[in-house]
């Protein structure tokens, strides 16, 4: 299968992961932009040399497309962009005549613009850092009550919040355009950072009822995206450590862990099925009152019960804790194993829909492998073990800045555990390709 791929940026998860992940079927062959077309945390992409690469891409099964990418130059620029809605239509046309000429499926993703309920500017417009909260206010009010709300916030800082917000909805409303021409055959909106009101959820519902589909989340929906262009059937079981929390919704999410779990399977072009029924066993360790996260000293109860693998093929979502995974849990899969022959991925990065997407997708990619790779896939748990657990749950917690030689040294112990549990050498070298705490990039030699 030749597969082209744009990702949302050139973070890991969202660059090197789908890497990782189609080496796992060596019959997969993906085709990525260079890496520095890509936007990051203050740069914006090279738009038209993506188009040109896409231009340039020779006969596709298959293109997943970010479309913030091709719009606005990112994900964050989709929020930063000053370029007005005829200058983004402009491009987005360009876009859609290169889309025209390949005789590929095209499976897009776009994003609803987010309302973070912070005064944190790093990925916001300047103004985030006085009026971020306010503005998070003011989404929730309104939608919530549908009447004129008294505020606080400058109104040139309103109308140019309303304006970008308004703007990259009509953009939207365009890409259900394309659907229905089809130039696209699956067409997703993601919504991440949700709370239960705010103009996000009420454009989400207004893109619904056009006939768009929504899903909350936002770095893992390229994956899943991958695992649905990949066709195949594949039955998943989920399982839940705690079944009876089920209901409860994870940080940033506006869905149940149970909905979440449902709404990942299904978009990735998988079946839910019951257990006897399973090709594939999802485990959940879900939360049982609030979902932790270690890193904004969000207490959680670990995970009490026992760990025994499986006799037959299983991957696990490690969602107790948001950003980082649940070391209890750990430490009974690094005391008890893994059954090698059928451990089909572990995942605990960010939040659960991250974690769900990206995990289904490499476990329904090695199930339905007809190179299977062995090496890729220890390769790509190892850097989630290194990831998920050993730096975010534990080491992002130890350093004060990011300091890669730091990182050596607390990171050093916990690679020991995971070559014994993966029965691989591990020789690490980390890095922080946006030069902040919250994303590592682990390199396997």
């Amino acid at each position: 299968m030749k597969l082209g791929f744009l990702p949302i940026d050139n973070r890991p998860v969202c660059y090197t992961l789908p890497q990782q992940i189609a080496a796992i079927d060596e019959s997969i062959e993906l085709f990525m932009p260079d890496r520095n077309l890509l936007g990051d945390l203050t740069k914006y992409a090279d738009v038209y040399g993506i188009f040109n690469w896409l231009e340039n891409l020779g006969e596709m099964d298959a293109i997943v497309l970010s479309l913030d990418t091709a719009a606005y130059g990112g994900l964050i620029s989709s929020r930063r962009c000053p370029d007005s809605f005829e200058e983004i239509k402009e491009k987005i046309e360009k876009l859609k005549d290169i889309l025209v000429k390949k005789n590929a499926k095209i499976y897009a993703f776009s994003s609803i613009m987010r309302i973070s309920n912070n005064n944190i500017n790093e990925e916001e417009k300047e103004y985030w850092n006085k009026w971020g909260k306010k503005i998070f206010e003011y989404s929730y009010q309104k939608h919530k009550t549908g009447y004129r709300i008294t505020h606080e916030i400058p109104q040139d800082i309103l109308d140019d919040y309303l304006a970008t917000r308004k703007r990259n909805f009509e953009i939207n409303k365009i890409y259900l355009d394309w659907q229905k021409e089809g130039i696209i055959d699956t067409l997703i909106f993601s919504k991440d950072d949700c709370a239960e009101f705010g103009f996000n959820v009420e454009e989400a519902e207004t893109l619904e009822k056009l006939g768009g589909i929504v899903k909350t989340g936002a770095d893992e929906i390229p994956l899943t995206l991958m695992a649905r262009a990949l066709g195949g059937d594949v039955a998943i079981a989920p399982i839940f450590s705690a079944p009876s929390y089920t209901h409860l919704i994870s940080n940033y999410e506006d869905v149940s862990i149970e909905q979440s779990v449902k709404g990942q399977i299904e978009l990735a072009g998988c079946r839910i099925c019951e257990e006897k029924d399973a090709d594939i066993l999802l485990y959940i360790n879900n939360f049982e009152d609030v979902q932790g996260e270690i890193v904004m000293n969000r207490p959680s109860k670990h995970f009490e019960g026992g760990w025994f693998a499986p006799e037959r093929p299983y991957m696990i979502a490690d969602v107790r804790f948001a950003n980082g995974a649940d070391n209890s849990f750990v430490e009974k899969i690094i005391k008890e194993g893994i059954n090698k022959y059928n451990f089909y991925g572990y995942a605990a990065w960010n939040t659960s829909a991250n974690t769900l997407g990206s995990l289904i997708c490499a476990a329904k990619l090695r199930f339905l492998a007809k190179e299977f790779n062995l090496d890729a896939f220890k390769r790509l748990q190892a850097i989630r073990f290194l990831d998920d657990w050993a730096y975010q749950a534990n080491v992002r917690q130890q350093i004060s800045k990011t300091d890669k030689y730091e990182v050596e040294y607390y990171m050093h112990p916990f690679e020991e555990e995971i070559s014994k549990l993966l029965n691989m050498k591990i020789n690490a070298k980390y890095s922080f390709p946006w030069n902040r705490r919250f994303e590592v990039e682990v390199e396997l030699n």
